[in-house]
């Protein structure tokens, strides 16, 4: 009996070949093989910082500054999302291919204008509604809740498309109205998906409400940033732990429930009952969003008052024409291949990083020793530490270290990004069968060798899918590095922003949203090639 021949794919092979390619130009572009990229005469501050970690500041009056932080932070991060997710509801009816049926062009259409939105990133959203707004509370929820809800919109109209249709069409061919097939035939089904999301987007805005403190919203961000810039190390660790102590909560809160609702607890036949859980933590979030508006005392009125029309009359009267001057465009240009380096970079870092830890973060069988399971807690934890601390500030401690340029914004992004892959890898090994590499040990194959074998060539195809969406949240984020200085266009927004230049800022956000929207296409397709 002859063996099965293999046979290459060609188009996996050249999306590999491709990445390859782009990784090395990227590399180049960051001036690894150019020159000089190190900064010896940092290495005495670097090391000053990291001997912060085991230091922290832990005075009464500082703890309850943080503590206060804390509790801006959360309410910022609980408004948004519930906004984000009122938003999403409402925008998944008008770009989900059922409320659209065969009408492809108005579909198209309707969702490619989420782009202009979910483009643009939490920080750029917020430094321009602080010139229409003013330093107000609810700066930092619409910057949290315009982008989140175009992304929330698109996934919940995914999930919805994507059920299975029997019901529905069964009572369209019965003569229901179409909202009534879509109330009755596919939300039950899509419920638990649209809950689950809801929940982890909840996550989501914890984190990006520390990134808009980093701009001036106030929290956590806005306490680590004050810490940083006076160089009190010890302090700024106290608010990396504070911070990554929120994350942690809001990651493990967010995972029970997302669990709770994909694996319901059963219930007697012929029973029907709400989750107790899941019951709780829906009106418990739905009491925090209560009390984050009471306590950031938000007024509907400063968004409808004459100041903000005026405002906003003029940004987008100065706004229009965009610029379109040679200079900068070619500014424009240089950043944007540099934004798009940077991604390339920081991906490529925790893609390697990701699957180098993989084994050690997802959770050991019961088998497993002491040893094994002590490592896994560490790797996990430090993961939680490294995406607990915003991108900047990633930056700024690299540049220490590093020459000014690319690169540092790269690793800082790359450092980031590890934090979120790493997970993801992780919990893409655990979800696979473990029967191979059960096999593989019965066998007399060492615990590596097994993991190798029997579970890493399982897991490339959804760890590279989760590394390609990644990339797109990453073009994001290179902006945000550069708002604070470290390079790509980011700083170029910011440059224009402070210097009141709208038609040059509307000229760079359009720039913005379409290296988003190319990045977001690109990705698309070289996931399509690895399923």
């Amino acid at each position: 009996m002859t063996a099965p021949a293999l046979r290459r794919d060609r188009r996996r092979w050249t999306w590999g070949v491709g990445a390859l390619v782009v990784l090395a130009w990227s590399l180049a572009g960051a001036g690894v093989f150019s020159g000089e990229v190190l900064n010896p005469a940092g290495l005495a501050q670097f090391g000053r910082f990291a001997v912060g970690a085991l230091h922290p500041a832990l005075d009464a009056d500082l703890l309850v500054v943080l503590a206060r932080a804390a509790l801006v932070t959360v309410a910022y991060a609980a408004l948004g999302a519930g906004l984000a997710l009122a938003l999403g509801a409402l925008g998944a009816v008008a770009v989900a291919r059922t409320t659209w049926g065969r009408r492809r062009l108005g579909w198209t259409l309707t969702r490619g204008a989420l782009a202009v939105p979910r483009g643009l990133h939490e920080a750029v959203w917020g430094l321009l509604l602080v010139n229409v707004l003013g330093l107000d509370p609810w700066v930092g929820v619409l910057a949290i809740g315009i982008p989140y809800g175009a992304v929330t919109a698109r996934v919940f109209a995914d999930l919805v498309d994507e059920v299975p249709r029997g019901s529905h069409d069964a009572l369209r061919a019965a003569g229901a109205t179409r909202t009534t097939a879509v109330v009755y035939g596919l939300l039950p089904a899509a419920s638990g998906g649209l809950l689950s999301y809801a929940f982890y987007r909840v996550e989501c805005a914890v984190r990006s409400a520390v990134v808009l403190g980093l701009i001036g919203a106030g929290g956590l961000g806005y306490e680590l940033l004050l810490s940083f810039s006076s160089l009190r190390w010890p302090q700024v660790w106290t608010a990396v732990y504070a911070i990554a102590g929120l994350c942690l909560l809001a990651d493990v809160a967010g995972r029970s429930v997302r669990r709770r609702v994909a694996s319901p607890v059963p219930a007697a036949a012929g029973v029907l009952r709400r989750d107790p859980v899941v019951t709780g933590a829906v009106l418990g979030t739905v009491a925090l969003i209560g009390w984050s508006a009471w306590y950031l005392a938000l007024d509907a009125a400063t968004l409808v008052g004459p100041r903000a029309r005026e405002q906003l009359g003029y940004v987008l009267g100065a706004a229009w024409p965009p610029a379109t001057d040679g200079d900068l465009l070619r500014r424009v240009l240089v950043l944007s291949v540099d934004t798009v380096q940077m991604s390339v970079v920081a991906i490529a870092v925790a893609l390697v990083g990701s699957v180098a830890l993989a084994g050690l973060a997802a959770h050991p069988g019961p088998e497993a020793g002491i040893g094994r399971r002590a490592a896994g807690v560490v790797v996990r934890l430090a993961l939680v530490l490294l995406r607990a601390v915003p991108p900047p500030v990633w930056a700024l401690v690299l540049l220490f270290v590093f020459l000014p340029g690319v690169l540092p914004g790269a690793l800082a992004l790359g450092v980031y990004t590890l934090g979120v892959l790493g997970r993801l890898t992780a919990e893409a090994t655990e979800s696979l069968d473990p029967r191979p590499r059960a096999a593989l040990t019965a066998l007399g194959a060492r615990p590596a060798g097994a993991w190798l074998v029997g579970t890493a060539p399982r897991a490339v195809g959804p760890v590279l899918a989760f590394a390609l969406y990644r990339w797109e949240v990453a073009i994001r984020d290179a902006t945000l590095v550069g708002l604070l200085g470290a390079g790509g266009i980011g700083v170029l927004l910011s440059a224009e922003i402070s210097s009141f230049d709208w038609p040059a800022v509307a000229t760079v956000l359009a720039a913005m949203v379409l290296l988003t929207w190319a990045v977001d296409l690109v990705s698309a397709r070289a996931r399509e090639a690895v399923r």
